[in-house]
């Protein structure tokens, strides 16, 4: 597994204090996280400092988004040698019990046949279900 600072190097982006430790944070979690759930576990980190990190992150393709329908915007750390193109994008799992988001990086998005001059940017695949932990 790559370190915080090997991740921002490939990425191209500098690594500040906060950046590595919002990286620290989300390479150390299981599932997929809040803005909320970031900034409660870095209560001593600036909370603008968070957002702007969480956007720089995701313009560098560092992280990826989800929309899992829960009405908060999750984030994890992309898979090594992602780069956020139609073939990296995969499924999420969401669990309706817990609200937790996890990425399914094996389970990866068809190809779409799109009308002649489309571009797929985004897609935002989510299952939802029970996780392990809510299903025994």
């Amino acid at each position: 597994m790559q370190t915080e600072e090997e991740i921002l190097k490939i990425k191209k982006v500098k690594n500040t204090a906060v950046r590595t430790v919002v990286l620290r944070h989300l390479l150390n979690q299981e599932k997929a996280q809040s803005l909320k759930d970031i900034e409660n576990a870095l209560a001593y980190t600036d909370r603008s400092s968070i957002f702007r990190t969480l956007k720089t992150f995701e313009e560098n393709k560092v992280i990826h988004s989800i929309e899992d329908g829960s009405g908060m915007t999750k984030y994890a750390v992309c898979a090594e040698g992602c780069n956020c193109d139609p073939k990296d994008l995969h499924y999420h799992f969401y669990c309706t019990n817990c609200d937790k988001t996890f990425c399914l990086f094996d389970v990866l998005i068809p190809k779409i046949q799109l009308p002649e001059n489309f571009k797929l940017q985004q897609a935002n695949m989510v299952v939802k279900g029970l996780c392990n932990n809510c299903n025994k």
